[in-house]
C-alpha cells in the first residue's frame, strides 16, 4: 500500500466538501474568530488542499504563493492577529490528518510517516508564507501610521490644527494636549568604541516610540531625536492622569534618565506650548536640576527670571564681579543648591567648614550682598538663575 492509496481517495472524493468540513472546524475551534472565517477561508482550505494533491502526484512544492499572501495580508489588515493565523493552520493541518489517516493500522505506519512529512513540508511553505505577509503588511501600516501622525503633528506644531485634518489621519484631536519637551541623553553604550554609537542612539530611540506606543497607541504625538524633541499627549487619556509615572516608564523603556517640562494647551496654542516648554527645559538643564518631569509652576518664578528687562539685567550685574573668582560662584552656587546645609557642602566640595564660612564672607565682601542675610540671600539666588539662563553672562 502505498501513500497515494491512503490519502488521494480521501482528497480526491470531494475537495469542496473536505474543504468545508476543514473550514467548519477551525469555525469551531474559534482559531481565526470572525474576522477571518469567511469565503476567503474556504479558498485558502482548498487552494492547500490542492497543493497536498500535487505533492502527493510527486510534484514539487508550489513557487507561486500570491493567494495565500493576499489572504493573510487581508487578515493582517482586520486586526486578526498572526498568532491566531498560525494556530489555525496548525488546528487545520490537525483536522485534515486526522482525516487522511484517522483509523489507520500499523502496517501502513511507513507511508503514514511520509505523509506526516509532506504535511511538514506544506506546514513551511504555508507558514513562512503567512508571516512574511503580515510583516510586509504591519509595516506597511506602520509607515502610515507614522506619516498620519507626523503631518498631524506637524500641523499642531504651526499653528494649524483642523478636526478635519485629524479626521483624514485617523486620528482624534484631543480638546487639550499635555506638552511635554523632552531631553534624552545618550546611551552609555553609545560611547563604546566596540560598537556603533548612531546604532545604539537610533535603539534607544526606538523603544521610547514604542513605549508611547504601548501607552497611548496613536493618540500620543511626537517629533523625537536621538537628542530629544516633543511629545503631545492628550490630557483625557487615562495614562496622562500619572505623567511622573508615564516618564519614569518611558525612562526604562529607553534605559537611559529622561528629563521633561510639561505646559498643557488647547489644540489651537500648542505651538506656543512647545516654545514655552522647550524654554523651560533649557532652565531646568541649566539650573542642573536633574531627570523627571517638571512642571511650569514649580518653576515660575525662574522662568520669570530669564525673561528679558531691567530686572534682570540688574540681577545680572550682581554676580559679574564673581567670575573673575570661580571657586567663590561654585561655593555659592552648591550652598545654596544644598538648601544652605554647612555639612553637605563642606563634603561635597571637599573642603573644611571653616573655609565655606570664609568663603562665603568673600562673597559678600566681593557682590555686597551677604549670604547669611536671608533678604541678600533672595537676591542672590534670583541673581543665579539669571546667569544660569544663559541671558547675561554665564557663571563657568
Amino acid at each position: 500500500m502505498t501513500i497515494e492509496s491512503i490519502a488521494r481517495p480521501a482528497l480526491e472524493r470531494d475537495p469542496q466538501v473536505l474543504a468545508r468540513k476543514v473550514t467548519a472546524r477551525l469555525l469551531e475551534s474559534g482559531a481565526l474568530g470572525t474576522a477571518a472565517a469567511s469565503a476567503e477561508t474556504t479558498t485558502v482550505v482548498r487552494m492547500c488542499l490542492k497543493w497536498a494533491i500535487q505533492r502527493l502526484e510527486g510534484l514539487p512544492s508550489p513557487e507561486r504563493t500570491d493567494r495565500l499572501a493576499t489572504a493573510a495580508a487581508g487578515w493582517a489588515r482586520a486586526g486578526v492577529p498572526i498568532a491566531a493565523v498560525l494556530h489555525a493552520v496548525h488546528v487545520g493541518f490537525e483536522y485534515g490528518l486526522d482525516l487522511l489517516f484517522g483509523g489507520r493500522d500499523s502496517a501502513e505506519r511507513s507511508d503514514i510517516v511520509a505523509g506526516a512529512f509532506v504535511s511538514l513540508e506544506l506546514l513551511n511553505v504555508i507558514t513562512a508564507t503567512v508571516s512574511k505577509a503580515y510583516v510586509r503588511e504591519c509595516r506597511a501600516a506602520a509607515v502610515e501610521d507614522r506619516t498620519a501622525a507626523h503631518t498631524l503633528t506637524s500641523m499642531l506644531l504651526g499653528g494649524h490644527p483642523t478636526s478635519a485634518m485629524a479626521r483624514a489621519c485617523g486620528i482624534r484631536l484631543a480638546e487639550r494636549y499635555a506638552v511635554l519637551a523632552v531631553a534624552i541623553p545618550p546611551h552609555p553604550d553609545e560611547s563604546r568604541p566596540q560598537l556603533d554609537g548612531r546604532v545604539v542612539a537610533r535603539r534607544k530611540l526606538r523603544r521610547l516610540q514604542s513605549g508611547l506606543a504601548d501607552r497611548f497607541g496613536t493618540a500620543a504625538l511626537s517629533l523625537l531625536s536621538v537628542d530629544g524633541g516633543t511629545v503631545l499627549l492628550p490630557a483625557d487619556h487615562p495614562a496622562a492622569a500619572e505623567l511622573d509615572e508615564v516618564l519614569r516608564a518611558l525612562a526604562g523603556d529607553a534605559r537611559v534618565p529622561l528629563t521633561a517640562t510639561v505646559v498643557e494647551s488647547r489644540p489651537d496654542r500648542v505651538a506656543a506650548a512647545v516654545h514655552d516648554a522647550h524654554e523651560l527645559l533649557d532652565i531646568v538643564e541649566q539650573l542642573g536640576r536633574g531627570p523627571g518631569l517638571h512642571r511650569f509652576p514649580d518653576l515660575a518664578l525662574q522662568y520669570q527670571l530669564t525673561r528679558p528687562g531691567l530686572g534682570r539685567e540688574l540681577l545680572g550685574t550682581r554676580l559679574r564681579p564673581l567670575l573673575e573668582h570661580p571657586d567663590l560662584l561654585a561655593t555659592l552656587r552648591i550652598h545654596i543648591g544644598n538648601d544652605l546645609s554647612r555639612r553637605r557642602t563642606a563634603e561635597q566640595m571637599h573642603i573644611h567648614p571653616n573655609t565655606l564660612d570664609h568663603r562665603l564672607r568673600r562673597v559678600g565682601e566681593i557682590t555686597g550682598l551677604d549670604p547669611s542675610d536671608p533678604r541678600q540671600l533672595w537676591y542672590l539666588r534670583s541673581a543665579l538663575v539669571v546667569c544660569a539662563g544663559g541671558r547675561g553672562q554665564r557663571p563657568a
